[in-house]
């Protein structure tokens, strides 16, 4: 399992019933974006583990933010 840095940009997101203040995780590695819905230690985490899940490369790795 390699270890990835990915970089965190807060944005407003488009919610279900408006605009929501969320984050955009980059992988380094591949460039590939999640988008989570909050801004708080927690959804920095679940970006990491969507980055994981999401892997377009299909690799596991170990994601930790710059």
């Amino acid at each position: 399992m390699a270890r990835v840095s990915f970089e965190v940009h807060y944005d407003t997101l488009d919610g279900d019933y408006g605009s929501v203040e969320g984050i955009t995780a980059t992988c380094s590695k591949c460039g590939h974006e999640v988008e989570v819905f909050g801004t708080s230690e927690a959804s920095i985490k679940r970006a990491a583990v969507m980055l994981c899940e999401e892997c377009p490369n299909g690799e596991n790795n170990f994601y930790q933010d710059l």
